[in-house]
């Protein structure tokens, strides 16, 4: 019996992986069952550090190359320019739909969280700790935490990203004698392709421990007094991604059933995750490979778009997060507090650079308005519920941008995008 490609694809696999995960964390929860738990835990872990672990030669080699390709393209600037605008306007219109949902809805006026769980956040966004993130402090964008009994090695995206285009500027004005440092940087981007494209097969049992290990960890319990709260920003962030982004689709053309079909995986991969970075591999293959996005785009748009492209972390959640606090502490807030709102999600959401988004950025919002910081800890007993959603929409809406303008600047390649409809290996880039 031939099996139709949609129950046999990747995507089916991600969604079986999700299934069995679900499964598995319930009977991991319902009968305490330790072992099953520390499994799916470990195994969640290792496939997302796989993920992250291509994440610096991916991005240093990929913008390297797309430089050089960049070369051949007339309307590199207005790319770049036409990424940033689609960001803010994707940004807008989600921060809008989070200022509505807020007010509607009353999650801080109905809800019933002990106002002794209120706790000032250990650190807070500012626009000078994200010029600080930009300027690169060392060749290789890492960074080493130190604690009594150990230390951890991490790298910042926005870093490696601005040191790559630097190395990249510098080597097409070096004229011939850089041709050799080009042409390695294409080749080892082909190998690490190939190694990506191994951990991204992997992604079914990856979406199967994470799912359960979710199930069986983070404790639904805490839902209770903040349900309301938690209600209200699915409510949201389903709104973006169900109603903005196939309307910002639509309007640009590009087909909004074909384009959700195809990134579902990354969807799914970002909700279970919940690393914008650990998927960006996924999410830049994706557009490339299924898309028709460009690869000399896709390498400058991803990557960015990774660390400053947040609907979820950067305008859903901290305009509905402001609100709730403000309910809840009975502060009224006027029109000027909703127009600061929107601001700080459209300008700030490049502040949570190479940090953890949503708190950072929570903390910006709060600290612009002038509302309590203690606010913050009301909300952390649901934050992996609620990140989860968020990532979801973070990652879809870094694919949509990328989608739209290649589409707007005629440069997606419909051959692709055709040959992945109807299910067909794809044609080989020239």
């Amino acid at each position: 019996m031939h099996l139709p490609k949609w129950m046999t694809g990747f995507g089916a696999q991600v969604i079986a992986g999700l299934i069995i995960g679900l499964i598995l964390g319930l009977i991991a929860a319902a009968n305490d069952i330790t072992w099953l738990s520390e499994t799916l835990s470990w195994v969640g872990s290792a496939y997302v550090q796989l993920l992250k672990l291509l994440i610096p030669p991916l991005v240093f080699t990929a913008v390297v190359t797309s430089i050089a390709n960049l070369r051949k393209v007339t309307n590199a600037a207005r790319l770049a320019w036409q990424t940033l605008l689609w960001f803010a306007i994707t940004a807008f219109f989600s921060v809008i739909i989070g200022i509505i949902v807020g007010t509607v809805m009353q999650p801080g006026a109905n809800s019933s969280v002990d106002a002794s769980s209120a706790a000032e956040p250990s650190g807070s966004g500012s626009w000078l700790g994200f010029l600080n993130t930009v300027i690169p402090s060392n060749f290789f964008g890492l960074g080493v935490k130190v604690s009594e009994t150990s230390a951890s090695v991490n790298f910042n995206v926005l870093q490696i990203l601005v040191i790559s285009l630097l190395i990249g500027v510098a080597a097409i004005k070096a004229g011939k004698a850089a041709e050799p440092f080009l042409q390695f940087s294409a080749s080892f981007l082909e190998v690490i392709q190939v190694v990506l494209w191994w951990i991204i097969r992997l992604a079914p049992i990856g979406s199967a421990a994470l799912i359960g290990k979710a199930v069986a960890t983070y404790g639904w319990e805490a839902l209770g007094n903040l349900g309301q709260f938690v209600l209200a920003i699915y409510v949201g962030l389903a709104l973006v991604i169900f109603v903005l982004y196939p309307a910002v689709l639509a309007v640009n053309k590009v087909p909004v059933g074909g384009f959700f079909r195809r990134v579902w995986p990354v969807t799914t991969l970002g909700f279970v995750t919940r690393s914008s970075m650990g998927v960006m591999p996924v999410n830049q293959r994706t557009v490339e490979e299924s898309m028709g996005v460009p690869r000399e785009y896709a390498a400058f748009a991803m990557p960015l778009g990774a660390t400053t492209k947040m609907d979820g972390c950067a305008s859903i959640y901290p305009a509905i997060a402001a609100l709730f606090v403000a309910q809840f502490y009975g502060l009224d807030l006027g029109a000027t507090d909703y127009l600061l709102i929107v601001i700080v999600a459209v300008l700030g959401s490049a502040a949570t650079a190479g940090t953890t988004g949503a708190t950072v950025m929570l903390t910006l919002t709060l600290s612009t308005l002038g509302l309590p910081l203690a606010g913050v800890g009301l909300l952390l007993a649901i934050e992996p519920i609620i990140d989860m959603g968020r990532t979801a929409v973070n990652v879809t809406g870094q694919a949509v941008v990328a989608a739209i303008v290649a589409k707007r600047e005629g440069i997606l390649d419909e051959k692709i995008w055709d040959a992945a409809e109807d299910g067909a290996p794809a044609p080989q880039r020239g």
